[in-house]
Parts: structure tokens; C-alpha cells; sequence
């Protein structure tokens, strides 16, 4: 069985994080992704450590099954080749500060002129549009603004960065979902079009309990450690050697927890206990009563008494531990390929699993510049026109025999 997006041609102009993510999962799903990269330097994440053999891990690992094409876009000849790979696009994506693919002259209103069933993303700091619209973004900067750095840590602290890339993910999955709607429709109606989003709104769009809370009872969302905002006990709790997670949210398991777990069943009908908002209001010295509990015991210890009582709950982890734990192991969310300079490397797993071909593994991220003889003979350039275009520095390819020239003469790459 085909991969869904098999046939579909992706013509991926981002870098760093938030578009590359967009355009790996669509090469999970089986289309084929030739990455457009500047050169010398290519992606940004490019030259990010650790490397192995020259060649960035990270990037390696959000790079997956996609084609390289180094091309300088600002010569007229590397504009032509761009333009050729456009109008065979069924996808484009690109996040880039906003005016610049219109300066480019590879914007969507240049393009759709020629191929009006293209699917153009554009993800940015703050969006195409508004005050903010033609500032630079990053991810810190969108935790920041979001509001999402004021209710991370605990409270009375500074503010806090969510401690991965949230707002950067988080705008590449909404760039996905966007893309695979539009694709959608296209298949309906035959038409193309136009989206975007931010790592701002991105970001904002995942906070609609707050968003509730705000607007419904004018709560500002503030720091509140591990602990949730309307239920307890949920969150992490010290134990005798680490910290334990715990979401006995409802009145079911707030039984098993004080029976099963603590063997504190007076908990059920202490004052400052007996009920959801009781808890809610005390939940300070919920806390100590439990940890006075917890810390006589080390964390597996309680992860087993919570199992046991089908109180949900876990242990507090390290990366490390969560890479090693034999369940992440039998969900294969740590698998092996092999990469042509790297060499056998470990990648992130599928994360979703499926009864038919939905995502696949496919090859590893591609060297900068791996397949531009490879595209560029697609197009019908001949060798000796390939050869051309090296030597003019129009394309390049990493490893080619071919030195680049000094720096002041690198002027026409992106």
C-alpha cells in the first residue's frame, strides 16, 4: 500500500525548526520534499553540535526523508531552476521574515500565476499581516509574548521557557494541518491556495483553558509549578528519591489514592480534603500531607502502588531514562538508519501508529547540496550543463570536488 502523499511534490524553502518539522512529517507521509538551501553554510541548524563526521546530528534528525538542492536564487540561472521546480510543486513552505519570498519574485501571487493549484505555507514570528508582521520571530520570543513564560516555573519566579522549542513545534504542526486541509480540498475543487501562520498564534492557539478561564471569570493564568490549575492532586510529588507524578482527578481515584496508595483513607473525610474545591483551596498542605507520605518510599516504589490502585501516575524522568525506558523501546520511538556521512545514527520514532502505510522512515537527511545534479537532471539539464552551473557556483554540492570561492564572493546566496 502507497504511503498517503506519495507523488506529491514538496518544494521546502524553510530552516531551523518550526518549517522543517512541517516538511519532514510530510515526507513521513511519503512525499517527496527537495529542501532548497543557500550554501556555504545551508540550513542554519546546519552548523549546530554536535557533528559526527561533519555533519550536525540535530539536523540530521529533523531532516529526514527529504532531497537537498544547494541553489544560489539570486543568480538568474538559479532563479529559472526554482522556477521549474514551482510549477511542478503541489506544496510549497517557506519561513522566511515576511516581504522577503516577495522580494525573492517567489512569492505565492508570482507563482500561482503559473501553477494555480500550488499549496503555499508561510510561517513567521508574528504572521504576514499587523503591527508586529514585519518583525523577525523566535521561539523564545513567541514564549515570551504568548503569555506562556508567565505561567511556566513556579510562583514567584522569574519567567520561565518551556523547557523544548514549544512555540516552533507548535507552528509546524499548525502549518501541517493547514496544508494536509488545503491539500484536501484541492482534491475537491482542483484549486490551490494560500496560508500562514505564526509561532505566536501557533503557541496562543494551544492555551484554551487559560483563554476560558480569562475570559469567562477574568483569571490571569499565573506560575503554578507542576500542579493544574483546576484539579489536585495532579502533579509532581518528592518522593525518597526523585519526584512521582500523580492525576487522581476525579472522586474515584482520589478514593484509591488515599486508600490504595497512601493508606490514608481519613484524607476522604478531612475538611480541608473531602472535595474537589476543598482540596483546591488547601492545596498547600495537600501537598505536605502527601510528601510526608512519598518521601519514605523511593519512586518506583509508588509507581507501583499506583498501578496497582489504576491511579495514574508515573515517575519523573530524565531524557536519558525516557530514551532507555523498555516501553518507549517496544514502541519504537528510538529506531536506526543509516546515513551516507554520519553513518548508522539513531532517529526519533513515528509517533503515530497505524493498521496501513501512514508514515515511514524512508532515508536519511541529505548532505547539503546531495541531490542537485540529481533534480537538476530531472529538469532535462545535461551533464555539461550541471557541470556549468557548479563551476558558475549557480548549485553546489558539499562534497564535489569543486572548492568554493573566498567569502566577498559569496555575495549572491541568500
Amino acid at each position: 500500500m502507497p504511503l498517503p502523499l506519495e507523488n506529491v511534490a514538496v518544494l521546502d524553502l524553510t530552516n531551523v525548526m518550526a518549517g522543517p518539522y512541517c516538511s519532514m512529517v510530510l515526507g513521513d507521509m511519503g512525499a517527496e520534499v527537495i529542501k532548497i538551501e543557500n550554501f556555504p553554510e545551508g540550513d542554519a541548524s546546519r552548523r549546530f553540535d554536535p557533528k559526527v563526521n561533519g555533519e550536525s546530528y540535530c539536523f540530521a534528525v529533523l531532516n529526514r526523508n527529504k532531497k537537498s538542492v544547494a541553489l544560489n536564487m539570486k543568480d538568474p540561472r538559479g532563479k529559472e531552476i526554482f522556477m521549474k521546480l514551482a510549477a511542478k510543486a503541489d506544496i510549497i513552505a517557506e519561513n522566511f521574515r515576511p516581504g522577503v519570498v516577495k522580494k525573492l519574485g517567489v512569492d505565492y501571487d508570482t507563482i500561482s500565476k503559473f501553477n494555480p493549484a500550488v499549496i503555499y505555507a508561510s510561517m513567521s514570528g508574528f504572521g504576514q499581516t499587523g503591527p508586529y508582521g514585519r518583525k523577525g520571530g523566535f521561539d523564545i520570543v513567541a514564549q515570551g509574548m504568548s503569555g506562556i513564560m508567565m505561567m511556566t516555573g513556579y510562583p514567584g519566579g522569574r519567567p520561565a521557557k518551556v523547557g523544548i522549542a514549544m512555540n516552533d513545534i507548535a507552528s509546524g504542526v499548525t502549518a501541517l494541518y493547514g496544508i494536509l486541509g488545503a491539500y484536501i480540498g484541492r482534491l475537491k475543487t482542483g484549486k490551490g491556495q494560500y496560508l500562514e501562520t505564526s509561532l505566536l498564534e501557533a503557541g496562543l492557539a494551544w492555551t484554551q483553558w487559560e483563554f476560558g478561564a480569562y475570559f469567562g471569570g477574568g483569571e490571569l493564568p499565573t506560575a503554578t509549578g507542576t500542579r493544574h490549575r483546576r484539579s489536585t492532586p495532579y502533579q509532581a510529588y518528592k518522593t525518597k528519591d526523585g519526584y512521582v507524578t500523580v492525576g487522581a482527578n476525579n472522586n474515584k481515584l482520589w478514593h484509591n489514592f488515599c486508600t490504595m496508595v497512601c493508606g490514608k483513607p481519613k484524607w476522604l473525610t478531612d475538611p480541608r480534603f473531602h472535595d474537589l474545591p476543598s482540596r483546591l483551596k488547601n492545596i498547600d498542605e495537600l501537598e505536605k500531607e502527601i510528601e510526608a507520605v512519598f518521601t519514605t518510599q523511593p519512586t518506583a516504589y509508588w509507581v507501583e502502588k499506583l498501578d496497582a490502585a489504576e491511579v495514574p501516575g508515573g515517575p519523573v524522568y530524565t531524557y536519558d531514562q525516557i530514551l532507555n525506558d523498555p516501553h518507549i523501546q517496544a514502541r519504537k520511538m528510538v529506531v536506526e538508519i543509516e546515513h551516507p556521512k554520519i553513518g548508522r545514527m539513531k532517529s526519533l520514532g513515528i509517533p503515530v501508529k497505524s493498521t496501513g502505510e501512514l508514515l515511514a522512515i524512508r532515508k536519511p537527511a541529505p548532505w547539503l547540496g546531495q541531490h542537485s545534479d540529481e533534480v537538476l537532471s530531472s529538469l532535462g539539464y545535461s551533464d555539461a550543463q550541471i557541470a556549468a552551473l557548479h563551476e558558475d557556483f549557480v548549485i553546489y554540492d558539499r562534497y564535489r570536488d569543486k572548492a568554493l570561492p573566498e567569502p566577498e564572493s559569496q555575495a549572491q546566496v541568500i
